[in-house]
């Protein structure tokens, strides 16, 4: 009866917020409440919730700060240096445009934000690519493949769901999978070589006029009153150490990031109004993310308090040989990326993932071992092609290409990013058979 009723609640939250009949945010939080009714647990309810709130906190802070720090960044111009750079170098060379198109997103995409991303980068180099004739599709593609393996950040949205949902900490989830990430990186570097040698052959390398003093500022374009140029190497230093921090967990990683904002607030914009103005530059962002990881405290407090999906994965075990519940991990990470195009992040890492880790905890697999083969591609090297996420109509509406082609252009792409990430998962043992 509590595995129908399980059943019930995540198919009414997957058709509501497939349908779009409701917000993911309503969703979340109204339909466990109906169904926990329903099955009688009125009385305990309020503690349920309030258990799944607790969980998610210290993801939720983490959030916060992580996109007020990076954001900063950007705003103080710390990565103007090497956007300006990798813009003049590239000139009138297909190949070292398509490469550092690729590099010039992995440098953006530390904040997260896919939308401000694709919109930074694209702007920077569009002008650049149609001056030469070149593939827009390239253009979108390479951003799209590079933002996508930059999106399993901890504060990347997928990782974050993960993380709320197996009530895990970074060092569960993104820490043992850096190599598999790094990895990622990489191949996406070597795509980017082999399309922009395409490109080189068909085009040649021709010599343009342009202004690349303009075209690098067309690439940070942020208030100008917000740049610190002058603090340029206190904030390389400041963040350099931040992310080593992060990788030795010599913190917390939510007090580490509010630690690290508060000293480049304070050093970068010492006036409470500057101050003031660079938290309310990034308010939107903020709510948007922590909104949905709190409500789905609501969403995974209900369900693990009223045994639900403890029922469900019962009951899948049940139908799942034997034989093939150790290779769980596996068929997760090869399934993720693809399942990007159906279900959007929110239904597959709050309505899917919580039943997939049960199961495999029945056949002795390590839950955490589900959330990193999740990353691998859900909603991250498979966001950018997803028509379910309003940053890649972002993508294609700057690049001026279809979905359907960039969708077909990127796909395999895509999907062989998150097969290299997969081996070297395996290879390294984040994920296991």
């Amino acid at each position: 009866m509590i595995a129908l009723l399980g059943l019930l609640t995540i198919g009414t939250f997957l058709f509501l917020i497939m349908t779009k009949r409701v917000s993911v945010l309503v969703s979340l939080v109204l339909v466990p409440i109906l169904f926990g009714l329903i099955g009688g647990f009125g009385r305990d309810l309020g503690n349920m919730m309030l258990d799944g709130l607790i969980q998610v906190a210290p993801t939720g802070i983490m959030i916060v700060f992580a996109i007020l720090y990076f954001g900063l960044m950007l705003d103080a111009g710390l990565f103007d240096p090497m956007i300006a750079k990798i813009v003049a170098v590239v000139k009138g060379d297909p190949l070292k445009i398509v490469v550092g198109t690729a590099l010039l997103t992995l440098v953006v995409h530390l904040d997260g934000d896919g939308a401000a991303t694709f919109m930074i980068t694209i702007s920077a180099l569009l002008p650049i690519y149609k001056k030469l004739n070149m593939n827009p599709l390239i253009l979108s593609g390479v951003v799209g493949l590079a933002a996508g393996v930059m999106n399993m950040t901890p504060w990347g949205g997928p990782t974050a769901r993960a993380m709320a949902t197996l009530d895990a900490q970074s060092s569960d989830i993104f820490n043992p999978i850096i190599p598999a990430m790094l990895g990622g990186i990489v191949w996406v570097l070597f795509i980017a070589y082999i399309l922009g040698r395409k490109e080189q052959r068909r085009l040649g390398i021709l010599k343009i006029d342009e202004d690349y003093k303009m075209l690098s500022e067309q690439a940070a374009a942020v208030d100008e009153s917000a740049k610190r140029p002058n603090l340029f190497w206190f904030n390389v230093l400041l963040t350099l150490t931040l992310l080593v921090s992060l990788i030795c967990e010599l913190l917390p990683m939510p007090v580490l990031f509010l630690v690290a904002f508060v000293i480049a607030l304070f050093i970068n914009y010492p006036h409470p109004k500057d101050q003031q103005e660079r938290l309310t530059n990034h308010a939107s962002n903020i709510i948007v993310v922590c909104t949905m990881i709190f409500a789905a405290g609501i969403f995974t407090g209900v369900l693990t308090g009223t045994k639900m999906i403890e029922e469900m994965s019962i009951s899948l075990v049940s139908i799942i040989p034997d034989s093939l519940g150790g290779y769980l991990p596996v068929l997760v990470a090869i399934t993720s990326m693809p399942l990007s195009l159906v279900f959007t992040p929110d239904a597959y890492y709050f309505g899917v993932l919580p039943i997939l880790s049960e199961t495999a905890a029945s056949f002795g697999v390590n839950p955490h071992e589900i959330g990193r083969a999740a990353i691998l591609g859900q909603m991250t090297t498979g966001f950018p092609l997803s028509p379910l996420t309003a940053s890649t109509f972002i993508l294609i509406g700057l690049t001026g290409v279809s979905l359907v082609d960039h969708q077909k252009f990127i796909f395999k792409w895509a999907f062989g990013t998150t097969l290299v990430m997969t081996v070297l998962a395996l290879l390294t043992g984040a994920i296991s058979i």
